[in-house]
């Protein structure tokens, strides 16, 4: 006599009844961490401004970020103000902080989605917000830009700080998915560090920094070729981290231009 646990239909109702149930466990879970997962974002964020325009716990290779118990802190000590440039046919608009807040239900700009306002920007109607954060640190201003970039595999992004002669103070990278210890080392102390000191400019001409292979000064000492030495087996993304920096830090040249008057 068949048993009704040998049934076809029993199988098929116990593999609803555990899908139903394991979806169910899994939405629960996931929004009960949602505020979790959403403070641990902000707090990296944090992290990553800051890391970019120097304030870290860093050793002699090894990048070490402001401790999530302490980085809200460092932040608000370190940015002085966090401003939002919209331009408009050359002509620069600027939101401060409370403004933006204001009008944006008390939402800060450091966390504006770059990405969705990258794919808002394809409407010619819409006009970009671009986060500008400005930091003190030393008796000296820096201009912390957010960047967001394509490498080999996924998303590459990262933050560039300029000094008041847009000359490159830091800079902080990351990534979705680049190759382990290729393209995935634009993370890396030995690679990020090459950039302070480079030049962006030309005169009144933006120029950007290109990652170049066999540029000929491999130990980057020489800071007015707008040029970083490229990673090893890593041109794909070498050439993401070029393209990003271009066209991201190039939006904001109408602003950074005003800061030499």
């Amino acid at each position: 006599m068949e048993k009704r646990t040998d049934k076809n239909s029993y199988t098929i109702l116990f593999a609803i009844a555990m899908v139903v149930i394991v979806g169910t466990v899994l939405a629960f879970a996931a929004e009960s961490l949602k505020p979790k997962i959403t403070e641990n974002k902000r707090l990296e964020i944090q992290q990553n401004i800051l890391y970019a325009m120097g304030v870290n716990e860093n050793d002699e290779s090894s990048v070490n970020f402001i401790p999530t118990d302490k980085v809200a802190v460092e932040f608000y000590k370190y940015i002085k103000e966090q401003l939002v440039i919209q331009i408009v046919n050359g002509k620069v608009s600027t939101l401060n902080r409370k403004e933006y807040m204001d009008a944006n239900n008390g939402v800060e700009p450091y966390l504006i989605d770059i990405k969705k306002e990258e794919t808002k920007a394809s409407d010619p109607n819409y006009t970009r917000k671009l986060p500008v954060f400005v930091g003190e640190k030393d008796g000296e201003t820096f201009y912390i830009i957010p960047m967001r970039g394509k490498g080999l595999w996924d998303a590459i992004w990262g933050y560039v700080a300029l000094d008041k002669n847009l000359i490159v103070d830091g800079v902080y990278f990351d990534h979705k998915g680049e190759t382990p210890g290729l393209g995935a080392n634009i993370n890396q102390r030995f690679f990020m560090d090459d950039f302070k000191g480079e030049q962006i400019m030309s005169g009144d001409t933006f120029k950007g920094i290109t990652i170049a292979k066999g540029n000929n000064d491999p130990t980057n000492l020489t800071k007015d070729d707008y040029e970083i030495d490229a990673l090893a087996g890593a041109t794909i993304t070498g050439n993401g981290v070029s393209a990003m920096i271009k066209k991201d830090l190039k939006m904001y040249i109408p602003y950074l231009n005003t800061l030499k008057n």
